[in-house]
């Protein structure tokens, strides 16, 4: 284990969640090239010092806040994929499953969907999103050739405009509102995969 990744014990008052969670605050506040490690010290009411007896980098709170929510998008459908099922079945469970992921660790999600590429963890987290569409793309077209799913939409079009839907819920949920996240959930379903089902 290299010294940038070796657990370090949190000081008084502050613990490494505590501190992570205030760095992503502050990277959607004002982006994460503009969030200095100043910034983030002050936020907590820390000295510089003070913060790197928690985190050797800046760069180490962005790759740990994106490995959050992929990490969880990925479990979902590693888990979903491994059970039985329509691909269909699998389908709605995925998009459950993300919203679920959406209103769990909205902070992370929402810093997640705003990287662009200036740095190697950015375009790590780029690659791997790109990887999870396409199995998700892969999941659309076997649906379709189950003929659950219409196949009238190209299958990566479909999924575009299904995570569309699901990645929007970051600028309009709010965890303290008055939206219960199952029914959100049963919502997203009911408006992005009905419409898609093959007519019978």
């Amino acid at each position: 284990m290299s010294a940038d990744s070796r657990p370090r014990r949190g000081r008084p008052g502050h613990d490494r969640d505590q501190v992570l969670a205030v760095a992503v605050q502050l990277f959607n506040e004002q982006g994460y090239d503009a969030t200095s490690v100043a910034d983030v010290a002050a936020r907590l009411g820390l000295t510089k010092s003070a913060l790197y007896h928690h985190f050797a980098s800046k760069q180490e709170l962005l790759r740990l806040a994106l490995d959050a929510a992929l990490d969880a998008l990925e479990e979902v459908l590693d888990r979903t994929l491994a059970e039985p099922g329509t691909a269909s079945d699998h389908l709605r469970q995925v998009v459950r499953g993300a919203v679920d992921v959406l209103t769990a660790r909205q902070p992370s999600v929402t810093l997640l969907l705003r990287v662009r590429g200036n740095t190697d963890v950015e375009q790590e987290a780029l690659r791997r999103r790109r990887a999870f569409d396409q199995r998700v793309t892969a999941l659309v077209r076997a649906a379709q050739d189950e003929g659950l799913v219409r196949a009238d939409i190209d299958a990566a079009v479909a999924t575009r405009l299904v995570f569309g839907m699901v990645n929007s819920l970051v600028e309009w949920y709010r965890p303290d509102g008055a939206v219960d996240p199952d029914e959100l959930a049963r919502d997203v379903l009911a408006v992005a995969l009905d419409g898609l089902q093959s007519p019978r």
